[in-house]
């Protein structure tokens, strides 16, 4: 049978079978079905049915327990059984909780506590299961946790370092989605193993959908098949699927490719509680002026991406260079190339003891389910934090470890490409930037010649969709528009279309375009954009980057 098993029960048979471990911690996709094999026949189970019927389908007693259910077990004669413990129980300390169990967790795992040392003394196979264990024993420092938590806290810890229940058939698992909301104390515990259940594979998605639609076919005009719904249900659980197929099927409403990519965008941003915010980018890169070497690069990342050559990607890039240089435009426009998702990573940090940790959790966890996919991080140096970080408990330092280690994870290289977005890439700590996390670092600066400056000028047409009269107003611009950013030139054609508009023309005139320009005043703070200039001319990882004046200026080491 142990085949047949998904993988994330294996491992935690497996470790049992070790015989040093009774405590395990489920996290990740616990609130999915499970696939179960029987006689060659799949089925799919709720975790804690999963469980009970299966991994601990050969026990004497199963108790399962949560703070806002109580107790339930997976049999009425284990109910019973209990009761008549309850009434020695009561009869010895002189308490009625054979009438009504008490509602504080702590006391009810005193209760369970005795009933299990009777049992296993009588040779009784038994396991507990402890959902939303993040409501019994949160996170936090031991001193700021109320007296119910520290005594339930207490107990666990007992139970994971119990000799009695190592030699006996016993087993004890708390499930808890994010590992961050639990406390650290059993997390981090010699005699407690943490198990991660995984978000569904491709391949775990095609066999889901192809054993729904037995059960539920989809109605007429849907264009989708279980390989193109298992593609585009990347980082989307079993049940989510199974949500859709039957909405489609209930409603007869056609399943099409464009619903399904709008609905999944819709769960994945609910899923992840708004920490993550898909990038619909309508441009390609040659939506992108200037900055040709830099434009190459990418095309060349987009076309080994398209062959499936991920083993040639960068990790991860830094984009670097003085504001309105067009850093996160330049990143959308590489997920439009090359027709993988982009999302934008939110501030996920919280005020709450532990939340943070397990938002970060629920995030990496959806990136690496729904690879390949762009992951941008705007103002990078002020949003990973650092690893010298003090004052919050620890809290920056244990964010910033877990970001380091997914980033320099292999297994996510050409999966899971980042993209570091900043004006200081000195600022930025080492550990994220380095060899081996976000390796290339692309330095972008504002346009110079005139054939950039023209460049610029038509792309941001492009991508305002704005109209010009006639090449003079070209040739207008090329003589007053100096020293302008990308950012620069689109406020000025903005306000050009608008005249052109008030006066009830279809395109800018030169005279419009002359006066936008006249009247544009840049947002002037030459010190910092000088700073910011230096910055990416250090931080920049190719020669080929750098314009030639500051390329000429790098002495080879």
């Amino acid at each position: 049978m142990a085949q047949e098993l998904p993988g994330w029960a294996r491992e935690l048979t497996e470790k049992y079978y070790s015989r040093t471990l009774a405590m395990f911690v489920l996290s990740g996709n616990v609130h999915d079905l499970q696939p179960v094999i029987r006689a060659g026949r799949t089925e799919y189970l709720p975790l804690h049915r999963f469980l009970e019927q299966e991994l601990f389908s050969k026990r004497d007693i199963v108790i399962r327990y949560d703070r806002g259910g109580g107790l339930t077990f997976a049999h009425p004669d284990m109910h019973a059984d209990f009761r008549r413990n309850l009434e020695g129980y009561d009869s010895f300390h002189g308490t009625e909780y054979s009438k009504g169990l008490p509602r504080n967790p702590d006391s009810v795992l005193t209760l369970i506590e005795n009933y299990l040392r009777v049992r296993l003394m009588d040779g009784k196979k038994v396991a507990i299961v402890i959902d939303y264990a993040e409501t019994i024993v949160p996170a936090g420092d031991t001193g700021g946790l109320s007296a119910e938590d520290r005594n339930s806290l207490v107990i666990l810890k007992r139970w994971a370092q119990n000799p009695m229940f190592l030699r006996a058939d016993a087993t004890i698992v708390l499930i808890a989605e994010n590992l961050g909301e639990l406390n650290q104390g059993i997390v981090q515990n010699p005699g407690v193993a943490a198990v991660h259940i995984d978000l569904p594979s491709e391949a775990d998605r095609a066999e889901f959908v192809r054993h729904q639609l037995t059960a539920t076919p989809l109605p007429a005009g849907s264009d989708v098949t279980p390989e193109s719904l298992a593609h585009l249900g990347s980082g989307l659980r079993r049940v989510q699927i199974q949500h859709l197929l039957a909405h489609a099927h209930e409603n007869r409403a056609p399943l099409t490719v464009k619903f399904m990519s709008s609905r999944k965008k819709e769960l994945i941003e609910a899923e992840s509680g708004g920490l993550l915010e898909f990038v619909q980018s309508k441009y390609d890169l040659s939506y992108v002026a200037g900055n040709d070497a830099a434009k190459q690069m990418l095309r060349d990342a987009a076309a080994a991406l398209r062959q499936g050559r991920t083993d040639v990607l960068p990790m991860g890039y830094v984009i670097c260079g003085p504001v309105g240089t067009g850093k996160t435009f330049l990143t959308t426009c590489f997920a439009g190339e090359v027709g993988i998702p982009a999302v934008t990573l939110k501030n996920f940090r919280s005020q709450w003891q532990g939340q943070t940790e397990g938002n970060l959790e629920k995030v990496l966890d959806l990136l690496r389910a729904m690879s390949p996919i762009a992951v941008i991080v705007d103002e990078a140096d002020a949003q990973l934090g650092d690893r010298d970080n003090s004052g919050d408990s620890g809290v920056s330092n244990r964010v910033f470890a877990q970001i380091a280690q997914f980033m320099g994870d292999t297994e996510n290289r050409g999966k899971v490409i980042w993209f570091l977005l900043t004006c200081r890439p000195d600022l930025l700590p080492v550990d994220l930037k380095r060899q081996g996390r976000a390796e290339e670092h692309i330095a972008l600066f504002y346009p110079e010649s005139e054939a950039e400056r023209l460049a610029m000028l038509r792309a941001m047409q492009k991508k305002t969709g704005t109209a010009l009269e006639s090449e003079e107003v070209e040739k207008t611009f090329l003589a007053q528009g100096r020293k302008l950013s990308g950012a620069d030139i689109e406020a000025i054609l903005v306000r050009s279309k608008m005249r052109a508009v008030l006066k009830g023309e279809q395109q800018v005139t030169a005279e419009a375009l002359k006066a936008a320009i006249s009247d544009f005043i840049p947002p002037a703070y030459p010190e910092e954009i000088d700073t910011q200039i230096r910055a990416a001319v250090r931080e920049c990882t190719s020669r080929s980057l750098l314009p030639a004046k500051y390329r000429d200026a790098i002495e080879p080491e």
